[in-house]
C-alpha cells in the first residue's frame, strides 16, 4: 500500500529521486555539523538555527519538485521568454537597489527576503536556450540567426552579473557554451563567442574603472595574478587552506559526523565549502566519491531521457539543466580542493542557501516533468492533453536514430 502511493505520488526516474534523496540526506548531516559554531555565537547559544532552517528550505524544495514534476513541461516552453526578461530586470534591480554583503552587491531584496538574481537568471536562460534550439535546429549554421537567439541573450545576462560576480558570470557563459555546442550550434561560431566575451569581460573592467570607484576590478585583478602566480591571496587563501587541511585530514575514512575541527575556521563552512567539511568528517570513500558519482549518474540519466525524448525541447530542457547542475558542483568542488579559484559556488542541493535550494528544486522538478511523460509513453500509459504532443516542435535528430 506504501508503495503504492509512493509510487503514485513521486513518478518519473526513479533513480534521479534517489539522488534527491541522497543530496538532502547529506545536506541536513553536513550543513548541521558545520554550522554548529557559527549558530552558537551568531544565536545565542541556538546550534540548530542553521538545521533547522535547512529542513524548512529541503521541506518546501521537495514541494517544489512534487509540483513541478506534475506540470506539463511545454509550459517552460512558452513561458521560457517572460522568465529571461524577468530575470533581466531582476539583474538590473539588484544592480541598482541590491543589498551589499561581503563587498558585493548581489543579493536583492523583496519584501524582507534576499533573494541571489543571478540563480534566477542562470535557470531562466537555460530554459530561453532549450526553446531556441528547439525553435532554430534548422538555422544554426546561419550566424546572424545565432548572434540574435543565442550570443545576445547569454551576453546581456551575462554582463548584468560580471560587475559584482565575475566568477558566476563566467560560469554561466561556459555552460551556455556547452548547451549550444549540445545543440549542435557550429564549433566556429562558438570560438568566436569566446572571443568576444574576453574582449567584453575587459571593456566593461575598463568602464567599470573609469566610471564608478566601487567596483570589484581590482579584486577580480588580485584574484587572477595571485592564483596564477602562486602568491598569496588574504582572503581566498585563508579558505582555501583551511579547506585542504579538512580534506587532507578526513583521510579514507574520515572523522565520523560531527566531529570537524575546519568548520571553525573557514568562513562559509555550511556553503561554499560544505564539500571539505563532508571529506573530513566522512572521507573520500563515503563523502567524497559517493557525491561525485550522484553529480555523475545525474548526468548520465539526463543524457538517457534526453534520447528517449520525441521532440527537441524537452531534450534540450534535460541536457541543459543537467549540465548546469554538474558544471556548479565540480566547480564548488574544484574549489573546496585547491584546484580552482575562490568562486563563490554552492555545492546543488547540499549547501545551505534559500534561491540556489528553490532554484535547483525547480531544475530537478522539470528534469522529472520531462522523465515522467517520456515514462508514460513508454508504458502506454494515458496522458494529459497538453502533454501528448508537442505542436510547433522539430523531431529531435538523435532520438530517431
Amino acid at each position: 500500500m506504501e508503495q503504492g502511493w509512493l509510487t503514485k505520488t513521486f513518478k518519473g526516474d526513479r533513480a534521479i529521486w534517489g539522488l534527491v534523496a541522497l543530496f538532502m540526506f547529506y545536506s541536513l548531516l553536513a550543513v548541521y555539523s558545520s554550522s554548529v559554531g557559527v549558530a552558537f555565537r551568531r544565536f545565542d547559544g541556538n546550534t540548530t538555527y542553521f538545521l533547522r532552517t535547512q529542513f524548512i528550505m529541503l521541506v518546501i524544495s521537495l514541494a517544489i519538485i512534487v509540483v513541478v514534476h506534475y506540470l506539463p513541461y511545454r509550459i517552460y516552453s512558452s513561458m521560457a521568454g517572460l522568465f529571461l526578461l524577468v530575470s533581466v530586470g531582476l539583474l538590473i534591480l539588484t544592480f541598482a537597489f541590491g543589498s551589499r554583503i561581503n563587498s558585493a552587491t548581489r543579493w536583492l531584496n523583496i519584501f524582507g527576503i534576499s533573494i541571489q538574481t543571478s540563480d534566477i537568471a542562470k535557470v531562466a536562460l537555460v530554459l530561453y536556450l532549450a526553446r531556441s534550439l528547439a525553435k532554430y535546429q534548422d538555422q544554426l549554421d546561419n550566424f546572424m540567426v545565432v548572434i540574435k537567439y543565442f550570443l545576445f541573450p547569454t551576453s546581456l545576462i551575462c554582463a548584468l552579473i560580471m560587475p559584482e560576480n565575475l566568477s558566476t558570470a563566467v560560469m554561466v557563459f561556459g555552460i551556455c557554451l556547452i548547451i549550444m555546442f549540445i545543440g549542435r550550434i557550429p564549433l566556429k561560431f562558438l570560438l568566436t563567442f569566446v572571443g568576444v566575451a574576453v574582449v567584453g569581460i575587459v571593456l566593461i573592467a575598463v568602464l567599470l574603472t573609469f566610471v564608478t570607484k566601487s567596483n570589484r576590478v581590482q579584486v577580480w585583478k588580485n584574484r587572477i595574478e595571485n592564483y596564477f602566480s602562486g602568491k598569496e591571496d588574504p582572503d581566498g587563501d585563508y579558505q582555501s587552506n583551511q579547506a585542504k587541511i579538512a580534506i587532507s585530514t578526513g583521510g579514507l575514512f574520515g572523522k565520523m559526523p560531527g566531529k570537524s575541527t575546519q568548520r571553525n575556521m573557514l568562513p562559509q563552512s555550511n556553503s561554499d565549502f560544505i564539500f571539505a567539511i563532508i571529506i573530513e568528517e566522512y572521507g573520500l570513500l563515503f563523502g567524497a566519491i559517493p557525491l561525485i558519482l550522484a553529480y555523475m549518474i545525474l548526468l548520465f540519466r539526463g543524457i538517457t531521457i534526453a534520447r528517449k525524448c520525441e521532440t527537441a525541447f524537452p531534450a534540450f530542457l534535460v541536457m541543459g539543466l543537467c549540465v548546469m547542475i554538474v558544471i556548479q558542483a565540480m566547480v564548488n568542488m574544484l574549489v573546496a580542493v585547491g584546484m580552482f579559484p575562490v568562486t563563490g559556488q554552492t555545492l546543488p542541493m547540499v549547501s545551505w542557501g534559500r534561491t540556489s535550494v528553490i532554484v535547483m528544486s525547480f531544475s530537478f522538478g522539470a528534469i522529472l516533468s520531462v522523465s515522467r511523460v517520456v515514462n508514460a509513453r513508454v508504458k502506454n500509459e494515458e496522458l494529459s492533453a497538453d502533454e501528448v504532443t508537442d505542436e510547433g516542435e522539430k523531431i529531435y535528430e538523435p532520438a530517431k536514430q
